[in-house]
């Protein structure tokens, strides 16, 4: 089932409970998704949204309360403002070193609203790149390295850098990228793609540009994942309107990638007319819908799904996905 690999967002809608029992959890690996992304926040998009928990701490937690269903952080910033690359090598070493082969790392550049707290300041996305193909390259020499070595770098230069917790298993990093540009840094320097885009962005602009990319870096993008996250809801569609509207809206407007205060990205979100919840959500009322979104992404080239579901009702979404979503994708 390479080719379609259904994984869940599990932070979004109410997939963690107030209480972290995370059953949601333990019954979406039951059910048979391959994979449990967990955002990676120090503020939530929306001021609305109270599920802004330490990610490393869940994803542990998470690690335990599951038996093999890999972890996979969506997305990590360890461009110097709340990570400094050195700690989320060791953070990712640790991971791994205590449930191997079970974790993966999504790696961005980073939204205001999570850095600016840290920075002061919301760099040029230049300069995020810069700092987060850097980072990325520091990780990865902690990670292997097996004598202490200096790292002279522009933004994390380090002296006698070494890690003594090392991941036991090769560490894939999955680069998110919503543009062109970032998308083909990402197939220059990532192991994979993740990306929130609809699927026509996604088929005309993103896979191109991290295929080119790819190519440029003398790698075979056909050994790469591009990994598609799907954001909208099944079944009750007006209450899963009503939660991207109170919890999620902002994240889809690009102009708040630059906004520091979730009240302010809140309330940008309170006058987009529920056309437009529409049009850029997949709001589906049965599986079979979600079959038809999840099928036109598969067939420009898609290898992976994380849906990032609104529904007000998780666990009528996990029976959604057991009895026909996720059988009929193990038959395609």
């Amino acid at each position: 089932m390479r080719n379609h690999r259904i994984s869940i967002q599990a932070e979004v809608s109410s997939w963690m409970d107030p209480d972290y029992t995370m059953k949601n959890l333990q019954l979406s690996e039951k059910a048979g998704f391959e994979g449990l992304w967990l955002g990676d926040h120090y503020l939530p998009w929306q001021h609305s949204f109270k599920y802004a928990f330490y990610v490393w701490t869940a994803m542990a937690a998470a690690a335990e309360r599951t038996r093999k269903i890999p972890i996979c952080s969506s997305v990590t910033t360890p461009i110097g403002g709340r990570y400094h690359p050195a700690i989320v090598a060791q953070a990712v070493g640790t991971m791994d070193a205590t449930w191997p082969g079970r974790f993966r790392i999504g790696i961005g550049s980073g939204e205001a609203v999570n850095e600016i707290p840290f920075m002061g300041r919301w760099p040029p996305w230049e300069e995020r790149i810069e700092r987060l193909v850097e980072g990325l390259d520091l990780m990865r020499r902690l990670w292997t390295s097996k004598r202490y070595f200096d790292f002279d770098g522009r933004y994390f230069p380090m002296k006698d850098a070494f890690l003594y917790v090392k991941p036991k298993t090769k560490i894939e990093v999955y680069f998110s990228a919503i543009g062109a540009k970032a998308a083909e840094i990402a197939g220059r320097y990532g192991d994979h793609l993740y990306s929130l885009n609809l699927m026509e962005k996604c088929r005309d602009v993103t896979f191109p540009a991290f295929e080119r990319g790819a190519r440029k870096a003398g790698k075979d993008p056909s050994k790469m994942q591009k990994v598609a996250v799907i954001g909208g809801g099944l079944v009750d569609l007006k209450g899963a309107a009503r939660n991207i509207r109170r919890w999620n809206i902002g994240a889809a407007k690009i102009e708040n990638f630059s906004k520091a205060d979730p009240r302010a990205i809140e309330e940008s979100g309170k006058d987009v007319p529920d056309d437009w919840i529409y049009e850029h959500y997949y709001l589906c009322k049965n599986g079979a819908e979600m079959i038809e979104v999840i099928d036109s992404y598969r067939k420009i080239g898609t290898d992976a799904f994380v849906f990032a579901d609104m529904s007000p009702d998780p666990q009528k979404t996990i029976e959604v996905f057991r009895k026909e979503i996720i059988p009929y994708f193990k038959r395609a």
